[in-house]
């Protein structure tokens, strides 16, 4: 794994290490197809973390902000997402909202800090598309650890995706990091296309 650190691939998330001082963790960017499963079926497609998570845990997904800043109409959040039900996150990261292209109840939803990103475009059935950008290694650092819940050093998984409406205005800018694969079923049992 290379260990240059590449700020657009983890960009928003490294906005969060530079608040807090830390180096960014090793990365290496990685071709959609070259990803193992079940990390493949996970992350590369074009659709929704959020309800991708939900079907692959089984049960409907809670948001933990772990960070969280706003600019005007720019809204920042560090999060990892939990199985309800659960203490263990099944992924982490960081997403940019730009709240200005938002419905007033949706603005509000976002605002509010409770619920996915995702679970907030299906509830106000808001037209949208999910473009990934990167897929990537990451080896695993303080700051992912605790988010996680993971001791040591470990080859995680993520994406850098692009969240745009109707009108191809970005709403979203996505940082997405899975944990080991422990607790997710593998993707032949919950019908994600590959």
């Amino acid at each position: 794994m290379q260990v240059k650190p590449d700020f657009d691939m983890i960009y928003p998330l490294k906005e969060f290490y530079e608040q807090s001082a830390l180096p960014l963790p090793a990365l290496a960017r990685i071709e959609g197809p070259d990803m193992p499963e079940p990390y493949r079926s996970l992350l590369v497609h074009e659709r929704d973390m959020t309800p991708t998570l939900e079907e692959a845990c089984g049960c409907s997904i809670r948001l933990c902000v772990l960070g969280y800043k706003q600019r005007h109409n720019l809204v920042s959040r560090q999060v990892t997402l939990v199985p309800e039900g659960s203490e263990t996150p099944v992924a982490f990261g960081a997403i940019r909202i730009d709240i200005e292209y938002l419905s007033p109840e949706a603005r509000g939803l976002v605002l509010e800090r409770r619920l996915p990103l995702g679970t907030i475009l299906r509830m106000q059935s808001i037209e949208h598309v999910s473009l990934p950008s990167a897929f990537f290694q990451v080896r695993s650092d303080a700051m992912i650890n605790s988010a996680l819940q993971l001791s040591g050093t470990c080859v995680l998984f993520g994406r850098r995706n692009v969240i745009t409406d109707a009108a191809q205005r970005t709403l979203a800018e996505v940082v997405e990091i899975l944990p080991p694969s422990n607790g997710i079923r593998h993707p032949e049992n919950f019908g994600i296309e590959r």
